[in-house]
């Protein structure tokens, strides 16, 4: 998804990672593939392959670009799901990058195809959640900075770009939740939103800034962001070490 810069990725870069991480995880975690390009061929291949590796789902936002009608939206969902017929498919709502939304009427329709399981939701209405757990789909919660507000409103998880650099903070904010100890999980939820701003403060790419940090913090060089998404500039170098001691005296006070 977002954090994996699919949409800069050639389909064959895609297969490599793909097969580097099934590889790498060695089933220790679940893997939900997100497949979807700007037309339905490769999206397809896409699928099939990730199939073919034995990943656990497949994921999908929808086309981008045109303001596709959601009966065309219904059927790029399905001839992806077509693709990968013995795989679980989760629709992948981002209105605000993809410019359109997924709906209650687009949802019944896609639960209609068995493989059709839940949705990760990024869009930011709570609510959103609710709806999408009405009609009876699992939800993953997007955005971290709601993850705590997710899950109280329903979702089974999260996917996020920020866990990459803290997941021990968002593991624990999952734990407490199970727990009822809603207090000191929100505590914990404040001090990510405080980080994830700080993250933001730069002028280069979220996205850089992490792999920034997770340098910082004694993980991989996994070099920056794939152009035309902005890598570090000079000016944002102080404030990397600055959210890896923001994320190290979270360590030390919640863990």
């Amino acid at each position: 998804g977002s954090s994996g810069e699919c949409i800069y990725q050639s389909v064959d870069e895609r297969k490599l990672l793909l097969e580097n991480v099934v590889d790498t995880a060695k089933g220790k975690l679940v893997i939900i593939a997100h497949v979807a390009c700007n037309n339905t061929a490769d999206s397809m291949k896409l699928a099939a392959h990730a199939e073919s590796l034995g990943v656990d789902a497949i994921a999908s936002i929808p086309p981008i670009y045109f303001r596709l009608p959601p009966h065309a939206i219904e059927k790029y969902w399905n001839d992806i799901s077509s693709a990968a017929p013995d795989t679980d498919f989760i629709i992948y709502n981002i209105p605000q990058l993809a410019g359109v939304a997924l709906d209650r009427n687009l949802l019944r329709n896609m639960l209609k195809n068995p493989r059709v399981i839940g949705v990760k939701n990024s869009s930011m209405p709570v609510e959103d959640i609710s709806i999408w757990r009405s009609e009876g789909a699992i939800v993953f919660n997007g955005p971290d900075e709601q993850f705590l507000s997710g899950l109280a409103a329903g979702a089974v998880a999260g996917i996020g770009g920020t866990y990459g650099v803290m997941p021990e903070l968002y593991q624990k904010i999952y734990k407490l939740f199970g727990e009822n100890r809603i207090a000191e999980a929100m505590t914990i939820q404040d001090t990510c939103c405080r980080i994830i701003y700080k993250l933001c403060s730069g002028r280069c790419n979220l996205y850089a800034m992490i792999k920034e940090t997770i340098r910082c913090l004694g993980g991989p060089d996994v070099g920056g962001v794939r152009a035309p998404l902005l890598n570090v500039f000079e000016e944002d170098r102080k404030i990397a070490p600055q959210c890896a001691d923001m994320i190290l005296e979270a360590r030390k006070t919640y863990l």
